[in-house]
């Protein structure tokens, strides 16, 4: 017996210029109509492909730099899981799924309709924004969680982050 997963993405695609022209609800309607046309046969024809010719995904090559990419899914209750050892306090992606720039967003433990957001920085990042005083000011180390990984740092805290690049 073999148990195993099949991932498969959906993406829209748009420039910074038209996107800040635009609202958020043209780019929502762009990632609505990705998902929607993302149908089962689409789905069926993908794996029958990856059965014919199997490959393993690096994750790190599958995105483009210098874009936005989300992950998570809402419809699986990553809180509801119970190993014996008590509640959790939180949920990561793992490093196997981590790399730079990488957000995802996960419904808090307690419930309460509030959100972790977990982004992967590069330790030069990291460091940079350990050292801009007004997001510390306003967050503090009492609201961040850091998860340290070999290539990377996974900052988890209660509020979205909006960040800017010049």
């Amino acid at each position: 017996m073999h148990f195993a997963n099949a991932l498969n993405t959906v993406k829209a695609t748009t420039i910074v210029g038209e996107l800040l022209e635009q609202s958020i609800g043209w780019a929502a309607l762009m990632l609505h109509n990705a998902v929607a046309n993302h149908t089962d046969k689409t789905v069926r024809d993908f794996v029958i492909g990856w059965v014919k010719s199997p490959f393993v995904y690096q994750f790190e090559t599958m995105f483009v730099p210098n874009s936005v990419m989300m992950g998570s899914s809402p419809r699986f209750d990553m809180n509801g899981n119970q190993f014996g050892l008590g509640k959790g306090v939180t949920v990561q992606s793992g490093y196997a799924i981590e790399f730079v720039g990488k957000p995802s967003l996960y419904l808090r433990c307690e419930g309460g309709g509030s959100v972790d957001l977990e982004i992967c920085l590069s330790p030069d990042s990291m460091r940079a924004l350990e050292s801009y005083q007004e997001f510390m000011d306003e967050y503090g180390w009492n609201r961040l969680v850091i998860f340290s990984y070999p290539c990377s740092l996974v900052l988890v805290f209660d509020a979205f982050l909006f960040l800017t690049y010049e």
